[in-house]
């Protein structure tokens, strides 16, 4: 399932982002370096994607998300079953060549 909302701006989808009970993946698709590393620190969100799904790519990058989107004891792949109290981001960033 795929929900799109559109946004008036940068900080009023990160409001959107942190408001939601569920926080395992976004995406942000943008022109603006300072739009996107602003929400890459303030999303609170397990996967966030720049110009990029947030699929989990690879088999070392977790799923477990944030907020309600969590499931199970901990976050079951790679440095995270270490990490049990570490909220990360894992964040998949793609810019076109200029």
């Amino acid at each position: 399932m795929l929900g799109l909302l559109s946004v008036g701006d940068v900080d009023e989808a990160i409001d959107v982002l942190n408001r939601s009970y569920f926080g395992n993946a976004a995406s942000l698709f943008t022109g603006s370096g300072s739009d996107a590393r602003k929400v890459r620190h303030e999303a609170d969100v397990g996967n966030l994607g720049v110009n990029a799904a947030t699929a989990a790519p690879m088999a070392f990058f977790h799923f477990g998300g944030r907020k309600d989107s969590f499931f199970g004891d901990l976050h079951a792949q790679d440095e995270d079953m270490i990490h049990f109290y570490t909220d990360k981001t894992v964040c998949i960033e793609r810019w076109p060549n200029a």
